[in-house]
């Protein structure tokens, strides 16, 4: 699997929510809605969510195993850095 297509849209807010991002992998499936959050150890991702009848967040779509979410992961902050313009050196 390959991600192909990296689209970031920047949430304006001092929240923690920084951005939102679209992947497309080998060209042929989108998945919508990833979300970019600043947290205390840095960026990282949320995959999309649904709030079921408990009030508790189930992923919709998500990685089966830790490689393919730290790959998706890597590609989608490098794509939000380069669009922000952030120096990957200076966040921690």
């Amino acid at each position: 699997m390959t991600v192909t297509d990296v689209r970031v849209r920047k949430i304006p807010s001092d929240g923690k929510l920084k951005a939102v991002a679209s992947i497309t992998l080998d060209d042929v499936f989108v998945v919508h809605d990833i979300k970019i959050i600043e947290g205390d150890n840095g960026l990282s991702i949320a995959m999309p969510s649904r709030k079921s009848g408990e009030n508790e967040f189930r992923d919709v779509a998500h990685p089966l195993n830790t490689e393919t979410r730290d790959y998706i992961q890597e590609i989608i902050l490098k794509e939000y850095r380069e669009y922000v313009g952030i120096d990957r050196e200076s966040v921690s």
